[in-house]
């Protein structure tokens, strides 16, 4: 299970790698393609992600995994043999149909084999898995690009698809079906509100906040998100009963997972610009210096049900979100002069802060729900996690690009849209140009860590008052 979470979560970050070779390559993509390239993965990926849990409650989890790893190597074989963008693009959002069904399974299909009592640390490690996807999928790429061309690393996953398929029908259970009645105004209402909120977050630092479809998307986003609230406020059977986000343990751990994957992917998102622009690092040497973090992570996770048993959730996530907060902080401070094992150090503190934060959360959402909805539950976890990435990379995209191009020295921000097109301006005009450039982006990094620290924090308390009031509520049952 937290190997095929590893790897659905690795096309996640691994893609931004090949940005390069895809804009130099024969399909010849425009710009505003090769953003779609990228981001219709993670829009389907997320949008699917909650009537994808509810149909593997409904039909069964491991048919619905095994149709999800299949679906996806095919989206992926697709990738690797697209002859033009229109066929890339199709199997990209194929990839992400199969993501979406592969995610919540291997959370319910993990606990359901798991004894009660251990069941902490098999959310740990399966939220280990996630940050250490991303990590593998920045070093997959990095390596596998350094010496072969895109349609390689696209290729690389097939093989790994169909192996994990053929381990999923030999070795995962059998699990109850909950046969419920299909919601599907409900189905295509929420999807439909998913897919124009991540469009509207996705695309308006491409294409502007104030921009036309931005600002329809998000129109759309609340007009259509209101029915489908009033929809599933008054169905006898609804996709998702909203009134399960009142309960203290499923707001509050939506609320923090959010939070927390809102820090961690506004790092993916400068890391291995930072890496590449200000310390020169090649592709390869990008993937392996990201590398501890996703390990650290991936130890750490497992071990926080541990603390939880000695300290209590709500210690246990305080301790966690302050470590993300530092760690944002730490990395604010990093200039293309700050040695490696200083970066590392901020690199360790947010991973350790994410392995002991996100699995009590996560085990918070999945223990308040019945065992039919376990799907459901994964499904609302996994939800609040891509919309916290998507946020955050909203977020420091905006702040770090308006800043980086108001302050590119003469000459170089006429023609940069991007720190890569600046980077190329830079050095074309001389060593003196590439080092003012390569400042005003670590300026810039500086000034976006800073504003997600803020915004980390301020959800932290909120998500921390929330889990009191869990806490308070466990011990008025404990003394009845």
């Amino acid at each position: 299970m937290n190997a095929a979470v590893i790897a659905v979560q690795a096309m996640v970050s691994g893609v931004n790698l090949a940005i390069p070779q895809l804009s130099a390559s024969d399909l010849h993509p425009s710009a505003t393609q090769v953003v779609w390239i990228v981001d219709i993965y993670l829009l389907v990926f997320a949008g699917l992600l909650i009537p994808a849990g509810a149909l593997g409650d409904r039909l069964g989890r491991k048919p619905v995994l095994v149709t999800g790893l299949v679906t996806f190597g095919l989206g992926c074989l697709g990738c690797a043999l697209s002859p033009n963008v229109t066929v890339l693009l199709i199997s990209r959002a194929v990839a992400g149909l199969g993501a979406a069904l592969v995610m919540p399974a291997t959370l319910a299909l993990s606990l359901a084999v798991t004894p009660p009592r251990e069941r902490g640390k098999a959310v740990g490690a399966w939220s280990g898995a996630t940050g250490l996807g991303g990590m593998l999928g920045n070093l997959l790429a990095g390596t596998t690009l350094q010496f072969f061309s895109w349609p390689v690393f696209f290729g690389l996953f097939v093989p790994i698809a169909v192996l994990l398929a053929a381990l999923a029908g030999r070795w995962a259970p059998d699990t109850e079906r909950h046969p419920v009645r299909p919601d599907g105004p409900g189905t295509v209402l929420l999807v439909a509100t998913l897919t124009a909120l991540l469009f509207g977050l996705i695309e308006g630092r491409e294409l502007g906040w104030t921009s036309t479809p931005v600002l329809m998307a998000f129109a759309a986003a609340a007009v259509v998100g209101t029915i489908f609230v009033i929809h599933a406020l008054r169905s006898d059977c609804p996709l998702v009963d909203l009134r399960l986000l009142k309960t203290p343990a499923v707001g509050s751990g939506v609320l923090g997972v959010a939070a927390a994957f809102l820090g961690m992917f506004s790092l993916f998102f400068l890391n291995a610009q930072y890496l590449h622009y200000a310390k020169g690092f090649s592709a390869a040497e990008t993937g392996l210096a990201i590398l501890p973090q996703g390990l650290c992570m991936k130890l750490v996770s497992p071990r926080s049900a541990r603390l939880v048993t000695r300290w209590g959730t709500r210690r246990v996530v305080a301790a966690g979100m302050s470590l993300i907060t530092a760690g944002l902080v730490l990395m604010s401070l990093a200039t293309s002069t700050t040695p490696y094992w200083q970066y590392a150090i901020a690199l360790l503190v947010m991973a350790t802060g994410m392995g002991l934060a996100t699995p009590p959360l996560s085990s918070g959402i999945v223990a308040a729900l019945p065992k039919s909805q376990s799907g459901l539950g994964s499904a609302l976890n996994s939800t609040a996690r891509e919309i916290g990435s998507a946020i955050g990379i909203a977020v420091v995209a905006t702040v770090v690009t308006s800043r980086f191009l108001t302050h590119l020295p003469p000459g170089v921000a006429e023609e940069a849209h991007s720190a890569s097109d600046a980077m190329m301006t830079a050095d074309h005009l001389g060593a003196a140009q590439h080092t003012a450039a390569v400042k005003a982006f670590t300026d810039a990094m500086a000034k976006g860590y800073c504003v997600i620290a803020v915004v980390v924090a301020v959800i932290t308390l909120v998500t921390l008052v929330w889990l009191g009031r869990v806490q308070r509520t466990d011990t008025r049952q404990a003394a009845l």
